[in-house]
Order: structure tokens, then C-alpha cells, then sequence
């Protein structure tokens, strides 16, 4: 069956034969799921099958449960509510809630297999069943791609097998970009998006395996789709930033998130703390402000964990990209008990960062003991969490302390091992976790020292990883004409003058970028 959701906004209209009012519905994408249930059941199911594809868990659950009480023994609607409770790329799963699911369907695999009513259904639920067994996290997730890979085996040109057989391949990597997982988890995506473009799960997967800068352009067709194909779905609109920030396109980074917040809320969260990054790329440092301290004023009487967590990472990138050493965001009190050890170590390093560029040597060091006593946890939070992250920033903090004191040789090398560490990590994707790129640093500190040419190559480097990052920018610019090399100074202060278009006219790498 195939169906078009329509508009988010709710109306009430005169119907000529009941008189009953009616609503339109959001507009989420298009899927083709044919399944046994009920028309009225199925109309439900596949709207929650489209929150799915959208990461919008709660609205699908919701979808889900209301075909469950149109028609109780609708096996489908039971495989969907429990597929909500598997969030693979967020390392996050509540396996208590998905067997309560499967549980109201029947009490055994068994039985509920026997519930569904065709050959294709009995497939849906056993690879739910695999996913959803007893034993660790990545054993299930193994398991539950080999019943994928049997599903889409026996039905090769079913789209919605292949949607989620892609899924289950990105869910192999446990956290952790695997490049030949991800292309091959992308191909399907791609293939799925070429004959069913209005999918809102093939544009999603899509834009998940090619979202580092390496393979960003192979997104961008589906990143420009998505928010089309699902409009109604916040975390459509946010997912196509993925790309952009890996190309460096800042301008749709901020567009896209104000959207993605505004359906939402403004509080400290994904969208916010992404849209932080956007405006301070930008080189609008007075909105990134007034943008931080609205999600502070959001940030709610009981705040969870995350929130708190999101509001750290937003200061912490506002601090080191706007280069307000002193701004009064400094003296917030964010409580972060309960948060990860990269959540702590990233709020730590910003605040002694901070301190030492204002001249604060002795809180500078208390934060650096703080990175000392978090390095080596493996507590690394659940998302985009990377044990190094701790270390490199301790690193980075102690080189700026060496080369201050005069020891230049040591500080370079301390910065030398950062660049290693974070070489050896997978590529990060959005708001960078080690806040302040080691690459960028290390050519900060070379073109300190009156060493250019190696400062361009760091700069280069950077930039890299990191497409049209600002002070990267700024620093190739600043190397480079240093260097003699006028070409490529060039080049990098067009790029900046670009990304800075609309830039605070006071921020002082602009000022010196436009002479």
C-alpha cells in the first residue's frame, strides 16, 4: 500500500455525507508496505512506519498503538512498536519496552509468529525476534542483520526489506564509522531513493552513510531531498545538516536547524547545540550569543541529563569559536553529574581554554587537572562518544601551558600526539567533540613560533576534516601569505569572506580577511 501524508496543520472542515470533522495529516514521505492488517488498521501502520524511517520514535510508538486497538492481532503493528525501542546509530535500545510490545501480541516467538499471516510478515518478526533476544548489544545487532539479509534475499523488490536491511548494516558499526559498511549500507539507500524518491528512509540512510567529509557530495542529492520528502518531521529537517556541515555549507546548517528547533522547541538539545555551531562558523557571534542564552532560559526547572549536557557543548564551542574569553556565559553553573566523561572533559577544556587566553593561569590549571582525573574513563556517552576525546584535549590544554612557559620543542610535540590521536579516530561528524581541532591548534602555534609553511599544512590539514571551518580558514590565510605562498591566500580569504558574508562586522580574523 502506498500512501502520501499530508500536512502537519490541523483543520476542521464540513464533511457533505457525516457532517464529521476531519484533519489533515503530516507530511512525512511516501512508503509501499503492503501488510494483513485492516485498512483502518494499516492507514495507522504505515504512518508509523514513516516516523520510523524519521527517527521520530515517540510519534511512530504512537502510530503504531492505534493500529494495535483498531485490530489487537495485527501482528505488523506490534513488529513496528518494538522496532521503535532499537535506536542503532544512537547506541541506544530499551529492550524491556520492546518485549512488553511483543508481549501483548502473544508470550512466546512462537505464538507470535503463528499470528503473522503471510510468509513475508512470519520474516518481519522473526528478524524482530533476533533483535530483541537476550545477549549483548552487538550480538543482537549481528543477528538481527543476518535475518535482514535473509528477508531481502527472498524478496529482493520489496523497498521497505532493503530500508531497513540498510539500517541494520550502519547498525553493525556499533558507534563507529566503518567505510565499507557504510557505502554498502548507502548503495541500498541510493537504489531505494532512484526508484522510490518520495521514501523518506532511503533519503535518511542515505544521507547517515555518506555524512563525513570524504564522502559528503555522495549525500547531498538526498540531503536536498529529504527536508522535501518529510517536512513535517523535525529530524528530517535536521538530518540534512549532517552533509552540510561536512561540506562546510553553513548557511544551510543554521536554516535547516531553526527549522528542525522550531518544531520542536528551543531548549538545549541536538538541533540548538548545532545551530550554536552554524552561527559561530558564520562569524555571527552576537546572535550565537543571544542563541546560548535563550537555551539556557529553556533549560527548564528539572533538566535531564542530555539538556544539561547540550548546553555545556553549546558553551563550549560558542567559547572557542567566538574567542569571548571573558563572556559572561563563563560564570554559568551547569551541573553535569550523570553526564559522560567526553561531555565533562569538553566543558572542562572550553572553560580552561577560556582562562588561559585571558591570562587566568591558576583556573587554567585547575581545568587541566580536571581533564587529568577524566582522562582514561570509558565512559564516552552514547553519542558520537570517543574514549580519545578526553586525552586529546588534556593534551592540547597542556601544550598551550609549554609553549606559554617557553618550552616550545615539548609543546609541539605533546600538540604532535594530539594530531595523532585525533587522526586515528573515525571521522567526526557536526560539532567536533574535541572543541578546538588539534590540527587547527598545532598551526596556530607553529605560525606563533614564526613557522609558516608548517602552519599551512596544519591549517590544510584541518580543513580537511573539517570543510570551511572558520578559524581554520583564517589560519591558512594568515600561514600561507606568511609563507609567500599569495595563492593560496587568496583562496582561503575568499573562502572566509563566503562563509563570513553576514558576519559581525567586529570579529577580528573578518576584519582582517576583507584588508
Amino acid at each position: 500500500m502506498s500512501r502520501r501524508l499530508n500536512s502537519v496543520a490541523v483543520f476542521t472542515c464540513l464533511c457533505a455525507s457525516a457532517g464529521a470533522l476531519s484533519a489533515q495529516e503530516p507530511q512525512l514521505g511516501s512508503v509501499t508496505f503492503p501488510t494483513s492488517g485492516r485498512a483502518v488498521a494499516q492507514e495507522r501502520f504505515v504512518e508509523g512506519v514513516l516516523w520510523l524511517h524519521s527517527f521520530e520514535y515517540e510519534s511512530a510508538a504512537g502510530a503504531f498503538r492505534e493500529a494495535q486497538q483498531i485490530e489487537p492481532d495485527f501482528a505488523m503493528a506490534y513488529w513496528g512498536e518494538a522496532m521503535t525501542y532499537n535506536h542503532s546509530l544512537w547506541q541506544q535500545r530499551d529492550r524491556e519496552a520492546a518485549a512488553a510490545a511483543l508481549e501483548r501480541l502473544a508470550p512466546t516467538p512462537d505464538a507470535r509468529r503463528a499470528r503473522a499471516r503471510t510468509e513475508r510478515e512470519k520474516m518481519f518478526l522473526g528478524a524482530v525476534e533476533a533483535l530483541w533476544a537476550e545477549g549483548p548489544k552487538a550480538e543482537r545487532d549481528t543477528a538481527y542483520y543476518y535475518a535482514m539479509q535473509e528477508l531481502t534475499a527472498a524478496y529482493p523488490d520489496d523497498p521497505e526489506a532493503q530500508a531497513f536491511y540498510a539500517l541494520s548494516i550502519l547498525g553493525l558499526s556499533q558507534g563507529v564509522r566503518v567505510f565499507s559498511s557504510y557505502m554498502r549500507a548507502g548503495a541500498i539507500a541510493e537504489g531505494i531513493h532512484r526508484t522510490h524518491p518520495e521514501h523518506p528512509g532511503a533519503a535518511h540512510y542515505a544521507i547517515h552513510s555518506f555524512d563525513d567529509p570524504i564522502h559528503a557530495p555522495l549525500g547531498l542529492h538526498a540531503a536536498r531531498a529529504y527536508s522535501k520528502i518529510a517536512p513535517d518531521a523535525a529530524h528530517a529537517q535536521h538530518m540534512t545538516t549532517h552533509i552540510f556541515v561536512a561540506l562546510g555549507m553553513w548557511d544551510d546548517v543554521v536554516s535547516q536547524n531553526i527549522v528542525a528547533a522550531g518544531l520542536t522547541g528551543w531548549w538545549p538539545g541536538h538541533y540548538t547545540a548545532w545551530l550554536e555551531y552554524g552561527y559561530a562558523q558564520q562569524g555571527r557571534s552576537d546572535t550565537a550569543q543571544a542563541h546560548l542564552e535563550r537555551a539556557w532560559r529553556n533549560l527548564g526547572d528539572s533538566p535531564s541529563t542530555g539538556r544539561r549536557a547540550y548546553l555545556s557543548s553549546m558553551r563550549a564551542h560558542y567559547l572557542v569559536n567566538t574567542r569571548r574569553w571573558a563572556d559572561p556565559v563563563i560564570e554559568w553553573e551547569i551541573d553535569l553529574s550523570g553526564a559522560s566523561t567526553v561531555a565533562k572533559a569538553k566543558e572542562a577544556f572550553a572553560l580552561g581554554y577560556a582562562a588561559f587566553e585571558r591570562g587566568d593561569r591558576a583556573v587554567a590549571t585547575d581545568h587541566l587537572a580536571t581533564l587529568s582525573e577524566l582522562t582514561g574513563s570509558d565512559d564516552v556517552g552514547w553519542y558520537g562518544g570517543n574514549e580519545s576525546v578526553p586525552l586529546i584535549l588534556e593534551t592540547e590544554l597542556a601544550a598551550m601551558t609549554l609553549l606559554a612557559d617557553g618550552a616550545a620543542d615539548e609543546a609541539l610535540a605533546l600538540m604532535h600526539e594530539a594530531t595523532a590521536l585525533e587522526d586515528a579516530m573515525p571521522m567526526e561528524y557536526g560539532p567536533p567533540d574535541v572543541a578546538k581541532p588539534s590540527h587547527e591548534l598545532l598551526g596556530e602555534m607553529l605560525l606563533e613560533l614564526g613557522r609558516p609553511a608548517e602552519a599551512q599544512a596544519e591549517f590544510e590539514r584541518a580543513l580537511a576534516l573539517a570543510p570551511n571551518r572558520a578559524l581554520s580558514l583564517a589560519g591558512l590565510s594568515r600561514a600561507a601569505m606568511a609563507a609567500g605562498d599569495e595563492k593560496t591566500a587568496a583562496r582561503a580569504q575568499a573562502a572566509l569572506r563566503e562563509v563570513w558574508h553576514a558576519a559581525d562586522a567586529g570579529v577580528p580574523a573578518f576584519v582582517e580577511a576583507a584588508q
